[in-house]
């Protein structure tokens, strides 16, 4: 006799059958299905409202939460990630935990969560990179201290033009400084707006870039009309090194989240390019909270430099033991009847020299080292590899706490501003 198969739904069922007859009481139902009491009059009243449908299993998950995050929240990190869809659950909770202060916000894995099940968030993948070699950043204390400047990658508008971005941010406190779009970017295009920023927010210590037009140049020491101003204005030009973006990290992030939200799409002309920039920096410094900066704004933690932008630019002049030599517009010195090409950039100022040994001297335009003149060579050559830093004491408010060492170097130990 073959075996007869049976399930729970049909012990269920002829259960139920065995009740609406009237031949069988709880007891013996209980006894002959060996369920228990309580679990067959819970059946009894699933059937009675549900019908059969009412004896299938139920799921065991709860229908409410006590712990679950309120609807009204849940609606307001959704609406804060569409109106800002760059930003992440760390950033969008502290959003609302400064414009929502008497609500209470759940962590940001929970609405991490949110966004995941309303299908905000992307996927990512992770790439595994090799940690930098340098840390450029790593004495950068106070803002002002370095301030980063680029042209991100050109794109072209609707009108068939090219827009240059010119960015300028503080390092310290990533406030961005500048937001310009350029037809062109080029020194005459550049100085202007720098300008601007010195009359606005004072002169930084230094000003990282890359090795591009206009911050940088072939000739010697890489100087270019741009560096020669600020060295000149007793700023320290700074250049990463080749093909490694990643020593300007701060200011390269930015960017990246300048392209997603200000260039994407490009608008129709340089106007009203120019109109989506203004907006970006303003959230980007008044709204956007920041992981390095413990969550807080740029505009919290910026304060601008007491360095003044001068009237007008000082002339360099050197110490008395050096040699100097005047520059001519075809950028060479005359250094012992021949001549010398050190950079048509430094055309009209002074260099100085100081020899360091029998046939090399030390070349230098004010503070910055262009490299050691070799007589052997007649040339300008690279010079030794040499971890150096200038005090970069402006004449103008601050006070020197160093001069000169003993082979006429600058001291690096600090300043004080009044």
């Amino acid at each position: 006799m073959p075996w007869k198969e049976t399930c729970p739904m049909d012990q269920k069922t002829q259960l139920i059958g065995d009740f609406l007859k009237n031949d069988f009481t709880i007891t013996e139902l209980h006894e002959n299905y060996n369920v228990s009491r309580k679990t067959i009059y819970k059946w009894i009243v699933r059937y009675k409202e549900d019908g059969l449908a009412g004896l299938d299993d139920k799921p065991r998950a709860p229908i409410t939460h006590p712990n679950a995050t309120p609807p009204e929240i849940v609606n307001r990190i959704i609406d804060t990630r569409l109106k800002h869809h760059t930003w992440g659950p760390k950033k969008i909770i502290s959003w609302l935990k400064e414009h929502y202060q008497k609500l209470h916000w759940p962590v940001p894995s929970t609405a991490g969560s949110i966004l995941k099940k309303e299908g905000l968030v992307k996927g990512r993948y992770r790439k595994r990179h090799t940690p930098p070699y340098t840390e450029p950043f790593r004495e950068c204390g106070r803002p002002n201290d370095v301030w980063s400047i680029d042209y991100k990658g050109q794109f072209r508008m609707l009108d068939g033009k090219y827009c240059y971005p010119l960015t300028l941010t503080d390092n310290f406190s990533r406030y961005l400084l500048l937001c310009q779009g350029l037809l062109h970017p080029n020194f005459a295009g550049t100085k202007p707006w720098l300008e601007r920023a010195f009359q606005e927010y004072g002169l930084p210590l230094a000003i990282r870039s890359d090795n591009g037009t206009p911050f940088a140049s072939v000739g010697v020491g890489g100087i270019s009309p741009l560096s020669v101003w600020l060295i000149k204005l007793w700023i320290r030009p700074e250049r990463i090194e080749p093909a490694h973006p990643e020593q300007n990290g701060r200011h390269e992030r930015m960017h990246l989240t300048l392209k997603e939200e200000a260039t994407r799409p490009p608008k129709s002309n340089l106007k009203e390019q120019q109109q989506a920039f203004d907006l970006f920096k303003k959230e980007f410094n008044t709204e956007r909270p920041h992981e390095a900066l413990e969550q807080k704004v740029p505009a919290s933690i910026y304060i601008p430099s007491g360095r003044v932008f001068p009237k007008k630019v000082p002339e360099v002049e050197y110490e008395s033991f050096m040699t100097v030599r005047q520059v001519r517009s075809n950028g060479c010195i005359k250094w012992k009847g021949e001549f010398v090409y050190v950079s048509e950039a430094l055309a009209g100022e002074p260099v100085g020299l100081k020899q360091i040994d029998e046939d090399e001297w030390e070349m230098r335009f004010s503070f910055h080292k262009l490299g050691i003149l070799d007589e052997r060579i007649g040339k300008v050559r690279k010079s030794k590899s040499k971890h150096e830093k200038c005090n970069l004491c402006a004449r103008s408010k601050v006070l020197p706490m160093s001069g000169l060492d003993s082979e006429g170097y600058f001291m690096s130990i600090g300043f004080t501003l009044t």
